[in-house]
């Protein structure tokens, strides 16, 4: 006669899910990418979860956008639970588009995998094969070389991935959706991996002045057309600048923005505490509290400067 078992104590079965989250926290990689794959699959399967079910790839591309700038923002707060709490945001877009893709039967997650596994090898021939590459410039210029001869190889497969009536450019590869600042840093380092380029930030300079001042001529002549296009000229040489001194203008311009936020919201705050509202005051006085909260800003961080070298 078998023996019976005790029933599970309360303390029992706090071990056993203690032990379970143990081994699991101890999965290869690849076994916790299953698991997630296997999670989004679950979502979208019939009695799963109705949003998910909803989604489409168009209605998932805000979403991507997001995730991508929130892990920029966690990124700077030097919160790596934060920061790798975002990677995984981001990397459920990619698990997501490639589950609606797999259900449509036009390609799964293991090709998007591989489709990049075979990219890395293939344009680090310095690394998997016997070119020899000098510098991270000679590395630059062979992936540019690559690239090129991928895209003539499927051209000549009947992948034609050129825009119609327009023959192969070496700035081909430059998507059009991307926003203005990145679509314009990527075109000008396209460009500057050639050779064409400003000797130095001297020479960028003179141009963001030059456009200036046919800037304020459009702005003089009250044409809009020709205000618009001499701004975008400006914007232009300011991304250009950008690059050429290491700087992504994207994440500086957000940076700038987060910057006018939190000042501004410092404005609101003070003007709060006087007893008024801020939209009320006069401008002189909204300057002023601009003066305070920048300056307020400025001591703040240079007490963290210093709490960090005393840590040291």
């Amino acid at each position: 006669m078998p023996a019976k078992t005790k029933p599970k104590t309360k303390r029992t079965k706090q071990r056993t899910e203690k032990t379970r989250g143990s081994k699991l926290k101890h999965l290869a990689p690849g076994e916790w990418f299953a698991k997630l794959v296997a999670v989004q699959a679950r979502l979208r399967a019939p009695k799963g979860c109705p949003w998910d079910r909803e989604q489409t790839h168009q209605t998932l591309r805000t979403y991507l956008l997001e995730e991508a700038y929130e892990v920029l923002e966690a990124l700077d707060t030097g919160d790596d639970k934060k920061f790798a709490e975002e990677m995984g945001d981001l990397l459920l877009q990619i698990v997501f588009h490639s589950q609606i893709a797999q259900e449509e039967g036009r390609f799964g997650v293991a090709d998007v995998i591989r489709e990049i596994h075979d990219k890395m090898i293939r344009r680090h021939p310095h690394v998997f094969g016997e070119t020899r590459a000098r510098d991270s410039a000679e590395v630059l210029r062979n992936w540019e070389r690559i690239k090129a001869e991928e895209r003539r190889a499927r051209k000549e497969e009947g992948e034609n991935e050129e825009r119609q009536g327009e023959a192969a450019s070496l700035l081909d590869g430059v998507s059009r959706s991307l926003p203005g600042t990145l679509e314009g840093l990527q075109l000008t380092r396209k460009a500057s991996r050639i050779g064409f380029d400003w000797q130095n930030a001297d020479g960028v300079m003179e141009k963001i002045r030059e456009e200036t001042a046919e800037l304020e001529i459009a702005i003089k002549d009250k044409d809009q057309h020709r205000i618009e296009e001499e701004m975008g000229d400006f914007l232009f040489a300011a991304v250009n600048l950008a690059r050429f001194l290491h700087v992504d203008p994207e994440i500086a311009l957000k940076k700038a923005n987060a910057k006018f936020s939190r000042r501004f919201r410092a404005m609101e705050a003070l003007a709060r505490e006087s007893g008024r509202e801020f939209k009320g005051l006069p401008r002189e006085e909204m300057e002023a509290l601009w003066d305070r909260a920048k300056n307020a800003e400025g001591k703040s961080e240079a007490s963290e400067l210093e709490k960090a070298q005393a840590r040291k």
